[in-house]
């Protein structure tokens, strides 16, 4: 009889399981392969290793003493590493496996890798292999570019402008990926060999300045050109760039005048530049600066050509009507008119009704007052120089004292409570050396019935005028009526002002 099989524990298989799900994000996909490179450990999770058969649990050994030995961490004799090995290669266990809490990271916001879903994820890494591959390209323009210098050689333009496309191509997929900022300045070849000087703040600042990223960035280079004085074409573009951000920086415009006397460029090509700067900064001091130093260099080359000299007064002139078009008292550019009427000697006809034309269309713009009585009355020829401005002249002639005279009371007429023609009006009599007193008549027509129930004041500066008017006259009484009904109807807001200059004519008196 053939002999009976051996009895043996019938095999505690589990039952067949569906297969699992495909993964959806790299945390499923992950946790897939770590049972698929652990064999038998979601069983062993599942019943214990007791719950195991006894191939399982040999596998499982065998799975846990792999990476041990192959490290050479356990010592074993020779044939019992053979044997392992023979039961490894029998069973097909994997010696690269995943570990179970394995950590892909997490990006620039903070999101762990494991929440990617998986095409997302598959972008990134193709997003990181393209960094490499473009960084492989820029180490070997890099290499190219030094290798031309040693030969005293150029570097192609076609190269260069490669060079420059593909840094900010680096620049995006670095901001993408990593976060990372990298400004203009830094995917410009042209800037490889300046060292950027940043900000140096202390870490306990009190108030730190948060410098937009682009602004930094210029800034950084544009003090390490200055520290060693270069003054070059890039240098120019890198002043344009940092103006373009912040064009009150006053260091920069200075620079850029530097660079524009070292390398002798145009001035009118630099005025051109400057025109449109200012268009768009109107209310820029810094602007207008620059522009006198730029006068002040280019005046000397062509003073002894008159029609050089009217060509630039003209387009500066026209220019300036541009600007005060758009805003018609601005300071700074009052400023600079005189001071160009003074480089220029523009001491015209044409510059004394282009104060007119302004005052008729605002006769409230001190500003076209003010640029009026320096015209008249700095003139050179008909004016005595260093005189303070409410000191009487006997330079000026009297014609023109009367005509100015004539020409404020004009405008008062139309605007008597306007206080630049009255303030001008008594700066033509200090000049013409003339009193209040001359004028007292013309005030008195804005006033009437002062002190009765009566009373009608149109102009609480002629009352103001008219108070001095009878002071110098010796009417005391009425100085102090003028002053009092200053202070209790028609100016209130300055009653402190009006009692103390009553209190001063009586302690005078």
């Amino acid at each position: 009889m053939p002999p009976k099989p051996k009895g043996g524990a019938k095999a505690n298989n589990p039952e067949p399981k569906a297969p699992e799900p495909a993964a959806q994000t790299v945390d499923e996909r992950t946790r897939q392969r770590f049972y698929q490179t652990n064999p038998v450990e979601k069983r062993f999770e599942e019943v214990g290793f007791p719950g195991l058969t006894p191939a399982e649990k040999k596998t499982y050994i065998h799975s846990r003493l792999l990476l041990p030995v192959a490290g050479h961490k356990v010592p074993l004799s020779s044939k019992t590493e053979r044997e392992v090995w023979r039961q490894v290669t029998k069973e097909g266990l994997p010696i690269r496996r995943l570990r179970k809490d394995y950590s892909w990271g997490k990006d620039r916001i903070g999101r762990d890798f494991g929440s990617y879903k998986l095409e997302d994820f598959e972008q990134r890494s193709l997003k990181q292999a393209r960094l490499t591959a473009l960084d492989i390209l820029h180490r070997s323009f890099i290499a190219k570019r030094d290798l031309a210098r040693r030969n005293a050689v150029d570097v192609a333009p076609e190269d260069i402008e490669d060079e420059r496309k593909r840094r900010k191509d680096m620049a995006v997929l670095k901001r993408e990926l990593y976060g990372e900022i990298t400004g203009p300045l830094a995917n410009d070849p042209d800037w490889d060999d300046v060292i950027p000087i940043p900000q140096n703040e202390p870490d306990d600042a009190l108030a730190k300045i948060a410098y937009p990223d682009d602004y930094a960035e210029a800034v950084s280079y544009l003090r390490a050109v200055m520290a060693t004085e270069e003054c070059s074409p890039r240098c120019l573009r890198l002043t344009e760039l940092v103006i373009s951000l912040n064009p009150a920086h006053y260091t920069v415009w200075l620079y850029r005048f530097k660079i524009v006397s070292a390398l002798r460029l145009s001035i009118p090509d630099e005025i051109k530049w400057l025109n449109e700067v200012a268009l768009n900064n109107l209310k820029n001091y810094q602007i207008w600066h620059h522009r006198q130093l730029l006068m002040d260099y280019y005046y000397p080359m062509i003073f002894a050509d008159d029609e050089d000299v009217k060509k630039l007064a003209k387009s500066e002139t026209d220019f300036i009507t541009t600007i005060l078009e758009e805003d018609t008292k601005n300071y700074h550019v009052w400023s600079y008119r005189q001071y160009l009427v003074e480089k220029l000697g523009l001491w015209t006809l044409s510059e004394l009704g282009a104060t007119q034309s302004m005052i008729e269309v605002d006769v409230r713009n001190n500003s076209a007052w003010s640029h009026r009585f320096f015209v008249v009355f700095s003139d050179p020829n008909m004016s005595t120089a260093g005189l303070p401005a409410t000191e009487h002249d006997p330079k000026v002639p009297d014609t023109t004292i009367n005509r100015e005279v004539a020409y404020a009371k004009e405008q008062i007429l139309l605007a008597p409570q306007n206080q630049s023609g009255w303030n001008y009006l008594r700066g033509v009599l200090a000049k013409g050396g003339r009193s209040l007193t001359t004028v007292g008549e013309f005030a008195e027509q804005f006033v009437s019935g002062l002190g009765q129930e009566d009373e009608k004041v149109q102009s609480s500066h002629a009352l103001d005028l008219l108070a001095e008017v009878y002071q110098d006259k010796g009417d005391k009484d009425k100085a102090k009526l003028c002053l009092q009904r200053l202070w209790e109807k028609w100016d209130p807001v300055r009653k402190g002002y009006w009692k103390c200059r009553a209190l001063l004519m009586e302690r005078a008196a």
